[in-house]
């Protein structure tokens, strides 16, 4: 793990770092958009309480000063993978439902889509950094589907609800590893968390 130490390696990583915080708060900011514009093309309530999303780890950790800069980054790589394959069917099923009605829905959503697929890949380059490739990807094949309309409803709020919070988190973990200093991987101080 030499080369990963190096000062162009950290300075590099800084540089990473701090643009998938931007990333984050951009996606963040689009998600919860997106949110409010979901809840009423759909007639939900906002508050509607929606049970965890199959396949999708939730963004609240316990002892979360406790992970390394690895862990972060990959379960911040395998959350998005999933959300990617979520949101994509969520598209779908949005094109099937309303056809062309709200188009401006489905363009939000295909936006959405795009910027987590990117920050999937600026996680997967941050681990190429860290001299650990990234896992493969398991192809299980699409997310299991909801049985009726209303649970694909319920569903996408959740995801959506899930996705802003790992926004949220991603930027935490990103200015977590960005911090200089021997081992960005190691356990930071009670204060810093």
């Amino acid at each position: 793990m030499a080369g990963a130490d190096s000062p162009s390696a950290a300075l590099r990583r800084r540089d990473l770092c701090a643009r998938g915080i931007r990333l984050a708060g951009k996606m963040r900011s689009d998600v919860v958009d997106l949110l409010d514009a979901y809840v009423e093309q759909q007639g939900l309530d906002a508050s509607a309480s929606v049970a965890a999303v199959e396949g999708l780890p939730p963004a609240a950790v316990e002892r979360w000063d406790e992970q390394t800069g690895t862990q972060r980054l990959l379960e911040n790589l395998a959350a998005y993978r999933a959300f990617r394959a979520l949101l994509a069917q969520m598209l779908e099923e949005q094109r099937e439902q309303l056809g062309e009605a709200d188009a401006a829905l489905g363009r939000a959503l295909a936006a959405v889509l795009l910027q987590v697929s990117a920050f999937a890949y600026h996680l997967e380059e941050l681990l190429r950094l860290e001299s650990r490739g990234p896992p493969s990807e398991e192809e299980d094949g699409p997310p299991p589907q909801p049985r009726g309309l209303f649970e694909q409803k319920l569903r996408g709020l959740g995801v959506l609800r899930e996705l802003a919070q790992w926004a949220v988190r991603s930027a935490r973990d990103l200015r977590q590893l960005a911090k200089p200093g021997p081992g960005t991987g190691s356990a930071p101080s009670p204060a810093e968390s």
